[in-house]
């Protein structure tokens, strides 16, 4: 199995992407689609990052998914650039034969993108100001999780 990985301006289709993830007919598929949020005023988000090192390192994630569970396909797509709130911000899909493994790799997954992917997030305000996004510590800790054995 070799995952799919993406990171680009342009939006996805949810359908084409679950048609994807069908095809190898699986038990179980299992999705995760991240918004922009609107919180206190923001506009839009907007996120940098250099092209082979993200890359990279969404592969690297996704391969420990794959050696993870027992998975027919993986999706990771990450969208960059300008982003309106409500904007659909990242698409993470597993299918496989049992629920189980399918829901973990997505869950394990944007567990890992919010701590181990590198994007630069900067937040735009409706009176104009910006602000960079802070790693959290609950996210390093919902990640931590995965590795607490």
């Amino acid at each position: 199995m070799r995952p799919f990985v993406s990171v680009r301006p342009e939006d996805f289709d949810l359908s084409q992407e679950s048609a994807r993830l069908e095809q190898n007919a699986p038990g179980a598929v299992a999705t995760f689609v991240g918004l922009v949020r609107g919180d206190g005023g923001i506009t839009a988000l907007e996120l940098e990052h250099y092209p082979a090192m993200t890359v990279s390192a969404l592969e690297t994630i996704a391969q420990q998914a794959s050696e993870r569970w027992a998975l027919n396909s993986l999706t990771i797509i990450h969208r960059v650039g300008r982003l309106p709130v409500g904007s659909r911000i990242v698409f993470v899909g597993a299918s496989a034969r049992h629920r189980g493994d399918a829901l973990d790799a997505v869950h394990f997954v944007i567990d890992w993108l919010k701590t181990d992917a590198p994007f630069w997030k900067r937040e735009i305000f409706a009176d104009g100001r910006t602000q960079w996004v802070e790693s959290r510590s609950d996210d390093k800790t919902a990640r931590d999780r995965w590795t607490a054995d």
